[in-house]
C-alpha cells in the first residue's frame, strides 16, 4: 500500500538534520566562479525587448564588462608574479664550458612569463583604446544615442579601476624588471645564430618601455582618451557621480567605494587637460568637495598588502601631466608618511580599530538581538497562514530592513579591516628592534604586522573578525527562511512606486510634459506587475472615478523580483527625467538646478533610485555575504615577499595566525569560543588563491600553514584545556577552612571558561576538508593525562618515600580533572591510563610500577636510614645517616602539578607538613594508590625482608654466641651499681665484634620497623574495611555480633537481592514488559554480586599475619636461639639463647647512647626494641629475658641500693653518682618493651598460634589456624612477580 505525498512529507518533517555543534564559524565557503546576480546572466540581451533604444549602450556594456574580467585575470597575474631569476641555477666554474645551455634554458624559462607581460601590454592597449572610444560616444555634441546608462557608468569607472590597479602593481613589482633585463640578456645571446630577429628586438623594446615607464597605461589612456574629440563631459559626469555617491554613501558594499576612491584621483587629473576646463569642472564640483573626500581617506586599500594614497597619486602624476601641475591645493595634500604627527594621530584614533570596538560591540549586540526578533516574527508569520496582510507587510519589510543594515554594518566592518590594514602598512612600526633582540634582524613585513600591533589592537581585531563572521554566518543561515519574505519586499516596493507614485506623478506633475510622461509611462510598462498581481475590480474597494488619489492600486505580494535588465532600465529611465539626457547640465544627478520637477518627487525619485541599486546585492543574498564576510586578504603578502627576498614568512609573521596565537595565549573567556571564527580567514584566503587569483602555488602555501597552525592550535588549545581543568579540580579539591582562613582566598577561585562549544565541534570546515576537533582533543588529553601520570611517578622517583602523601595527592587532583572533564569530553578512563603508566596492565601482574619504587625505598632508604618514634608513631630520617644520591626532580610547568603558582604553593604548605616524616597518612595515601591489587605484593615483599633478614642475622648472632662466657651467673647486689656494671663489661667481651654487634642491632632495627609499620598499615586496613563495611553492609543485610563478628541480620537472602527480585517479577508480570529476560538477568548478577561481596567481607589483620609469618621464620633457628634446657630446669648461667644476646646487645646499646655525642640512639631508634622484642617474644623467651636480662638486673640493684641509702640516713648520698642517665635510659627501654610485650600478648597468644592468610585479590581471609611454618604463606604473591 503506497502511502500518500502528504504523510511522507509529514514524517520528513519530524526528522531532524542539524546536530548539536554550535555555530562557532564563519559562513560555508562554496566554491563558485559563476556570475553573480548582480550581472545580467544573459549579457542584458533582454533589454532590447523594452525598446529604449539602449542597444549601443548595451553593447558597449557588455564589452566593458568583458573587458573588466580579462583585466582581473591580468592584475591576479600581476599581484602574484614572483621572480624567476631567483630560481636559476649558477653555473661552478668547471661546468662554465655549457654556459651557452644555460643561456638557452633560461630563455625558454623566461620567454614564457614574459609571454604573459606581452599580453598584458597587449590587452591594456585594447582596453585602453575601448575605453576611450566608448567615451568619446557618449561626449559628441550631437549625441544621438541613448545612454550612458548608470550600470554603464559603473562599468566604465571598474575598468579604470583595473587599469590603475595594473599600473601600480607593474610599478610597485620591482622583480619584473629585473626579470626582464635577465630575459633581454639571454636574448641577446641565443638570438644570435637566428635570422629575422628585427620583429622580435622591436617587441621587446616596446615592453622595455612599457615596464621601464611609470604610469604607462595610464599615458596610453590618456593620449587614447584624446586623439580624435574632448571627453571632458563624460569625464565630468564620472566624477560628479563619484563625489555624490561618495558624499551620499550610495555604495552598499564597500569594495564599490573602494573602486571609487581609487579612480576619482585618476579623473581628477585626466580631466584637467586645459586651464578653462578645469574652471568648467570646479564649477560642477567644488574643489573643497574634492580636497574633503582625499583628507578624509588619506590611504585607500588597493590589493592585500598595498595601498594607493590620493596625495601622492596626485603629486606623482603631476609630472606627467603638466596642465594638471598648477592644481597647488590638491597637490600640497600630505602623502601619509608626510603627515605631521599630531594629524597623524587623529588618523590614527580614526583607523584603528581598538578605538571603536566599544560602539561596534554594542552595534553588534543591538542588530543580534533586533535581527533575532524579526525572524521570530517572520516565523510566526509562516505558521498562520490566514494572517493579516497589513501585518504580514510589515513583518517582511521589516525583515527587508533587517537584511539591509545587516548588509551595511558587514560593510563597515569589513571597510574598518581594510582601512586599518592600509593605514599599517603604510606606518611601519619604527619601534621593532625594541622588541626583538638587538642582534636578530626582522623584515619590513615584520614591521608593518609582527611589530605594528599591540596586544590590545588584536584583541579588538579578534573580536571584529568574530562580529563580521558570526552575523555573516547568522545570516546566512537564514538564507531560505528569509528570500520569500525579501523577494516580496521587493516586489512591493517596485509596484508601490510604479503603480501608485508614478501614477500620483503622472497625473499632477508631468500631465503637461509629454516627453517626461512617456519615460515614466515606459518605467510603468517594463515593471508594473498589472495582470496577475492586481485586486480583481469585484474586490477593489469602491471609489469615485476622480475621487481620492491617495488610495493606490492594491496588490497581492509576490515573490517576484526584477531582472537585473529592468533594474538597469528603471536607473536609465530615472536619470532622464531628472537629467534630461543633458549630461553638460550644472549640479549633480539629482541637484535641482535648472530642473522643474517639484523637491518632494525629485526626492521620491532620488529614493528609489538608489534603492534600485541596493536590490540587486540582496537578491544576490549569497554571494553578497560571500564579499562582505571575506577577510583572505589579511594572509597575503606577495609585495613583501618580493622586496623580503625569502620565499615565504614564518608563521609567526601571519596576521591570522597572530590573531589565534592571541586569543591562545590571552585566555580571555569571551574570545575562546571565537577562536575557529580566525581560522576561517583561511578559508577566504584559499578560496580567493583558487578561484579569484587562480595560483595553486598559493594555495598550496596557505595548506601548509594551516596544516602546522592547525597542528600547533590543537596542541595549545588541548594544553590549555588541561591546565583550566586541573586548575578547576585543584582549587576545589583545597581544604574549605585553609581558604576560610584566608584574606585573599578569592585567588584560588578559577574564572569558569567555556570549552563546552568547542568540545561539539565535530564538523570543522578548513580548507574542503571536515576536521573532528573533539576527537582530535580527546587524543590529545588522553596523551596528556599520561604524560602528566609519567611525570608524577617520575618526580616521585626522584624523591624519598615521605613524598607519598603529595604523590597520592596530585594523583587525586589529576583524576579529579579527569572526572570534571569527562563530562563534556569522551576520553580514556583514568584506571586505565593510571594502569598503563604503573605498567599492571597483565591480569597475572601484582607488582606495578609504583609498588616497586615503594618496596626500593623502603628496602634501600627506609628501613635502612629512618628510625621510630614510637610516641609520635612515626618513622623519621636519621639526622646522622648520609643522605642518599637521588636523581634530579624533573622540572615541569604548573599544569602537571596544580595548574596555577597559587595553587601550587598552596598545595606545596600542605605537601610539606608531610614530607619530614612517614607514618599513618603516608601508610594511607599508599593503601590508596596500590589498591587491593598491588599491596599484598608488597607486604609479601616486607615480610620476605624479615625472613632474610632473620637469614642473615643467624650467623652473626652466632658469633655473638661463641663469644659469651661459658658462664653468666646472677649480677651481686653487694657491688651495687658500678660492681654489676663492671661484672657486666668483663662478661660481655665483644670488644673485637663491634662492627658484628653494629650489624646485629641495624637487622634487629629492620626487623621491628618492618613489624611496627605492619601494625600502622593493620590500623589503616581496619579503617578502611571499616568504612567499606558501612557502605556495603545495609545492601547485604550484615550488622556486627556482640563479640565482633559479622552476622547476617535476617535469614534468606540479602535486601540487595529481594529488592532486585521483587522489581524483576513486579516487571515482568506487566503485559506491557517487551524483555523480561533482562530483568531476570539482573537478578541473577545481583545474587553474583551478593556472594562476591560477602566472601570479601571478613577482613584479617596484617600484623597478626605479620607475627605469624616471623614466628614461622624462626621456627628454622629455633634449636639454636632457644635450646631446651638439659636438666629441664631453667638454665641460668650457661644459657645462650637470644634472649642473653639481645640482653648484651641492649645494655651495651644504652650505655653507648648515654655517652655525650653519641649517635647511636639516633640510628637506631625504638624500632631496637619491636624487633628484639618480637623474637624474644616468639620465640618463647620473654620470661627468660625478664628474670635475667642485664638492664633489668641492674634496675633491681638500683632500687635496692636506693632503698638501702635512704634506711641508712644518707650516709653515702653519692651511691648512683654518674649512672642517673644510664639508668633513666635502662627504665625507658624496660617501659618500651613492656609496651612491646603487651601488644603481642593482645595480638599473637603464644598458647594460640593463628595466623591471617591474604589472597591473591590481596584480600585478607577470615583466622585460620595452621601449623607455623612458612610454607602456610605461599598464599601471598612472590615478591619478584612481575607481570
Amino acid at each position: 500500500m503506497a502511502v500518500p505525498v502528504e504523510e511522507a512529507i509529514a514524517a520528513l518533517s519530524t526528522f531532524s538534520l542539524e546536530d548539536e555543534q554550535p555555530e562557532v564559524q564563519g559562513p560555508a565557503v562554496m566554491v563558485s566562479a559563476e556570475r553573480a546576480a548582480t550581472d545580467s546572466p544573459i549579457e542584458y540581451s533582454d533589454v532590447a525587448a523594452y525598446r529604449l533604444s539602449l542597444s549601443e549602450d548595451t553593447k558597449a556594456l557588455n564589452q566593458l564588462n568583458t573587458l573588466i574580467q580579462e583585466g582581473k585575470e591580468m592584475a591576479s597575474i600581476l599581484y602574484t608574479y614572483r621572480s624567476c631569476v631567483k630560481a636559476l641555477p649558477q653555473l661552478p666554474e668547471s661546468m662554465k664550458h655549457s654556459q651557452a645551455d644555460l643561456y638557452l634554458e633560461t630563455y625558454q624559462v623566461l620567454d614564457l612569463e614574459m609571454s604573459r607581460l606581452r599580453e598584458i601590454q597587449r590587452w591594456q592597449s585594447s582596453a585602453s583604446a575601448k575605453l576611450a572610444a566608448d567615451m568619446q560616444r557618449f561626449s559628441r555634441p550631437e549625441r544621438r544615442i541613448n545612454g550612458p546608462t548608470v550600470t554603464h557608468l559603473w562599468s566604465m569607472l571598474k575598468l579604470l579601476d583595473v587599469l590603475v590597479q595594473l599600473d601600480h602593481l607593474k610599478n610597485a613589482k620591482a622583480s619584473i624588471p629585473n626579470d626582464f633585463s635577465w630575459y633581454k640578456r639571454t636574448f641577446t645571446q641565443v638570438s644570435a645564430q637566428w635570422q629575422d630577429t628585427d620583429t622580435m628586438r622591436e617587441e621587446l623594446d616596446d615592453l622595455q618601455i612599457f615596464l621601464s615607464t611609470r604610469w604607462a597605461i595610464l599615458l596610453n589612456l590618456h593620449v587614447e582618451m584624446f586623439r580624435v574629440n574632448n571627453v571632458e563631459d563624460i569625464l565630468q559626469v564620472l566624477i560628479v557621480f563619484i563625489v555624490e555617491s561618495l558624499e551620499l554613501d550610495f555604495a552598499l558594499l564597500f569594495p564599490e567605494r573602494y573602486i571609487l576612491l581609487r579612480v576619482l584621483p585618476v579623473l581628477v587629473v585626466l580631466a584637467t587637460p586645459s586651464e578653462k576646463d578645469t574652471e568648467a569642472l570646479y564649477k560642477r564640483v567644488k574643489l573643497n568637495r574634492l580636497i574633503n573626500i582625499f583628507k578624509n581617506d588619506p590611504v585607500i586599500p588597493a590589493f592585500p598588502d598595498l595601498h594607493l594614497s590620493p596625495a601622492a597619486i596626485l603629486k606623482e602624476l603631476s609630472v606627467y601631466f603638466q596642465k594638471f601641475s598648477s592644481q597647488t591645493r590638491l597637490l600640497t595634500l600630505p602623502a601619509p608618511h608626510e603627515l605631521p604627527p599630531r594629524e597623524a594621530l587623529e588618523y590614527q584614533r580614526h583607523y584603528l580599530i581598538v578605538n571603536h570596538i566599544g560602539a561596534l560591540r554594542a552595534e553588534h549586540d543591538d542588530f543580534t538581538i533586533r535581527f533575532a526578533s524579526s525572524m521570530n516574527q517572520l516565523l510566526l508569520l509562516k505558521s498562520n497562514d490566514g494572517a493579516y496582510t497589513e501585518w504580514c507587510r510589515e513583518v517582511k519589510g521589516n525583515m527587508y530592513d533587517m537584511v539591509v543594515e545587516g548588509f551595511q554594518l558587514l560593510s563597515r566592518w569589513t571597510a574598518r579591516i581594510w582601512e586599518q590594514c592600509a593605514w599599517k602598512f603604510s606606518r611601519p612600526c619604527r619601534d621593532a628592534a625594541e622588541t626583538q633582540d638587538a642582534s636578530g634582524s626582522y623584515s619590513d613585513y615584520e614591521k608593518v604586522v609582527r611589530y605594528n600591533y599591540t596586544v590590545e589592537e588584536r584583541k579588538a581585531l579578534v573580536e571584529l573578525v568574530g562580529f563580521i563572521k558570526s552575523v555573516g554566518s547568522m545570516l546566512q543561515r537564514c538564507d531560505t527562511l528569509v528570500a520569500d519574505a525579501l523577494w516580496e519586499t521587493i516586489h512591493a516596493e517596485v509596484q508601490d512606486f510604479v503603480q501608485n507614485t508614478l501614477a500620483t506623478m503622472l497625473r499632477t506633475t508631468f500631465r503637461k510634459k509629454k516627453d517626461l510622461s512617456r519615460i515614466l509611462s515606459d518605467m510603468r510598462t517594463l515593471s508594473a506587475d498589472w495582470m496577475a498581481n492586481t485586486r480583481p475590480e469585484h474586490e477593489m474597494p469602491s471609489s469615485q472615478h476622480g475621487g481620492d488619489e491617495s488610495k493606490g492600486n492594491f496588490f497581492y505580494p509576490r515573490p517576484v523580483a526584477p531582472t537585473a535588465a529592468q533594474v538597469h532600465c528603471l536607473q536609465f529611465l530615472i536619470y532622464e527625467v531628472v537629467s534630461g539626457g543633458n549630461l553638460r547640465r550644472p549640479g549633480g544627478f539629482f541637484g535641482n538646478n535648472g530642473s522643474e520637477i517639484p523637491v518632494n518627487d525629485l526626492k521620491q525619485l532620488e529614493t528609489f533610485f538608489y534603492k534600485l541599486s541596493f536590490f540587486l546585492h540582496i537578491l544576490d543574498y549569497s554571494a553578497s555575504i560571500g564579499i562582505l564576510t571575506d577577510l583572505g586578504f589579511l594572509w597575503f603578502r606577495e609585495f613583501y615577499l618580493e622586496s623580503s627576498r625569502v620565499i615565504q614568512f614564518p608563521i609567526e609573521c601571519s596576521l591570522p595566525w597572530m590573531l589565534i596565537d592571541y586569543v591562545l595565549e590571552a585566555q580571555n573567556p569571551g574570545l575562546l569560543e571565537s577562536v575557529l571564527l580566525s581560522f576561517d580567514i583561511y578559508n577566504d584566503s584559499a578560496q580567493q588563491a583558487l578561484v579569484v587569483l587562480r595560483q595553486r602555488f598559493l594555495y598550496d602555501e596557505i595548506e601548509a600553514e594551516v596544516d602546522h597552525g592547525f597542528d600547533i592550535f590543537v596542541s595549545r588549545l588541548s594544553e590549555s584545556i588541561f591546565t583550566y581543568y586541573k586548575s578547576w579540580s585543584a582549587s576545589e579539591l583545597l581544604d574549605p577552612s585553609f581558604l576560610f582562613a584566608l584574606d585573599n582566598g578569592e585567588k584560588f577561585y578559577i574564572q569558569p571558561v567555556r570549552f563546552t562549544a568547542l568540545f561539539k565541534m565535530t564538523k570543522v570546515k578548513l580548507l574542503g576538508r571536515t576536521i573532528n576537533l573533539r576527537s582530535l582533543i580527546a587524543q590529545r588529553m588522553n596523551k596528556i593525562f599520561r604524560e602528566n601520570l609519567e611525570f608524577l611517578f617520575d618526580r616521585f622517583e626522584s624523591q624519598d618515600l615521605c613524598a607519598v602523601v603529595e604523590l597520592e595527592k596530585l594523583v587525586d587532583i589529576l583524576k579529579h580533572s579527569h572526572e570534571l572533564l569527562s563530562q563534556d569530553l569522551t576520553i580514556d578512563p583514568f584506571s586505565l591510563m593510571l594502569n598503563e603508566m604503573q605498567e599492571n596492565i597483565s591480569l597475572v601482574s601484582f607488582s606495578s610500577r609504583l609498588a616497586t619504587q615503594i618496596w626500593s625505598e623502603m628496602q634501600s632508604d627506609f628501613l635502612p636510614n629512618f628510625i621510630l618514634c614510637n610516641t609520635t608513631q612515626r618513622f623519621v630520617r636519621s639526622s646522622k645517616v648520609p643522605p642518599t644520591q637521588k636523581p634530579s626532580v624533573p622540572s615541569a610547568k604548573p599544569s602537571f602539578y596544580c595548574g596555577t603558582q597559587d595553587l601550587n604553593a598552596a598545595h606545596q604548605s600542605f605537601a610539606r607538613l608531610h614530607s619530614g616524616f612517614f607514618g599513618i597518612p603516608h601508610l594511607f595515601s599508599i593503601v590508596k594508590l596500590l589498591g587491593s591489587r598491588s599491596l599484598p605484593w608488597l607486604i609479601r615483599a616486607l615480610l620476605d625482608h624479615i625472613s632474610n633478614k632473620i637469614t642473615t642475622l643467624e650467623p652473626m648472632i652466632s658469633g655473638l654466641q661463641e663469644a659469651l662466657p661459658k658462664s653468666i651467673g646472677l649480677l651481686s647486689f653487694d657491688g651495687g651499681v658500678t660492681g654489676c656494671m663492671r661484672l657486666i663489661r668483663e662478661q660481655l667481651n665483644w670488644g673485637t665484634k663491634s662492627e658484628l654487634k653494629s650489624e646485629v642491632l641495624r637487622g634487629i632495627k629492620e626487623i621491628g620497623s618492618v613489624i611496627y609499620t605492619m601494625g600502622l598499615l593493620d590500623i589503616v586496613l581496619r579503617e578502611v574495611d571499616t568504612k567499606r563495611f558501612m557502605q556495603t553492609a545495609p545492601w547485604l543485610g550484615l550488622i556486627p555480633g556482640a563479640e565482633g563478628q559479622i552476622v547476617n541480620a535476617q535469614d534468606g537472602e540479602s535486601p540487595l537481592v529481594n529488592l532486585l527480585k521483587s522489581a524483576t517479577s513486579a516487571v515482568v508480570s506487566s503485559p506491557g514488559c517487551l524483555n523480561p529476560a533482562a530483568f531476570y538477568t539482573m537478578s541473577k548478577q545481583a545474587e553474583a554480586a551478593d556472594l562476591l561481596y560477602k566472601a570479601n567481607m571478613n577482613g584479617g589483620s596484617v600484623l597478626e599475619y605479620t607475627l605469624a609469618f616471623t614466628s614461622a621464620s624462626l621456627d628454622k633457628y629455633c634449636s639454636k636461639w632457644s635450646a631446651p634446657p638439659k636438666t629441664g630446669f631453667i638454665d641460668i648461667t650457661t644459657s645462650k639463647d637470644f634472649y642473653r644476646i639481645y640482653g648484651g646487645l641492649q645494655i651495651g646499646y644504652l650505655e653507648e647512647i648515654t655517652v655525650p655525642q653519641s649517635v647511636q640512639h639516633e640510628v637506631l631508634g625504638d624500632s631496637i626494641a619491636w624487633g628484639g622484642c618480637t623474637i624474644i617474644y616468639l620465640l618463647g623467651q620473654q620470661l627468660h629475658f625478664e628474670l635475667f636480662d642485664f638492664s633489668y638486673q641492674v634496675l633491681n640493684v638500683s632500687e635496692v641500693e636506693t632503698v638501702s641509702a635512704s634506711h641508712a640516713h644518707r650516709n653515702n648520698p653519692q651511691t648512683l653518682q654518674g649512672w642517673e642517665g644510664l639508668l633513666e635510659g635502662m627504665k625507658k627501654a624496660r617501659r618500651l618493651n613492656n609496651h612491646v610485650f603487651s601488644m603481642l600478648k593482645a595480638r599473637c597468644p603464644l598458647e594460640d598460634k593463628t595466623a591471617c592468610a591474604i589472597k591473591q585479590s590481596g584480600a585478607p581471609l577470615p583466622r585460620v589456624r595452621f601449623e607455623n611454618t612458612v610454607s602456610a604463606f605461599e598464599t601471598l604473591p612472590q615478591k619478584g612477580t612481575v607481570g
